[in-house]
């Protein structure tokens, strides 16, 4: 099930309030670039420099996630023949690709982490940055919800003859 955001296209639409359901699949970067674990370090920094992306997932031959490796990762005097797979990050997040944007959002924020690996049955089918969250706020594809107005006498607040022990007589 996926989150209801306001559809973007002309200003009449958007004041009829149509609705359409965004996924991960609709805001990821399909085409991935991938490292392996026996890949070097100068080989990785090469590729995300060329590439101008800032994280790269770390696959087995099937294309499944073993890890991640961001620019972070590859500060500092590095030995440039050092395999990326003792560097990688191994705890990394994945996120279905037909998933809500929510959760990817959540993962993020919970774990303070900027990608999420977007897998399709297992194997790497994308990667979500929070940049690319920021789109469904600067294409407005998102619907507010009104907060509850406590500014009105008696909200929240019960009647004499509602408190507990006091009976209507």
């Amino acid at each position: 099930m996926g989150t209801q955001y306001r559809d973007p296209k002309t200003p009449e639409e958007r004041e009829k309030n149509r609705t359409f359901v965004v996924r991960v699949d609709d805001l990821m970067v399909a085409t991935v670039m991938t490292a392996t674990p026996h890949q070097s370090v100068e080989h990785v920094r090469a590729l995300m420099n060329e590439r101008r992306v800032h994280a790269l997932p770390v696959v087995d031959p099937e294309g499944k996630p073993l890890g991640i490796v961001t620019s972070s990762d590859l500060i500092g005097d590095l030995p440039a023949a050092k395999p990326i797979g003792q560097l990688m990050t191994r705890s990394v997040y994945t996120v279905p690709r037909y998933e809500d944007p929510s959760i990817a959002a959540r993962i993020m924020r919970n774990h303070r982490i900027h990608h999420v690996v977007v897998t399709h049955e297992g194997k790497v089918a994308g990667i979500l940055s929070s940049l690319d969250l920021l789109a469904l706020v600067e294409e407005r594809r998102y619907v507010f919800k009104q907060r509850p107005d406590t500014t009105k006498r008696g909200v929240g607040s019960r009647k004499k003859s509602e408190e507990p022990g006091k009976r209507e007589e």
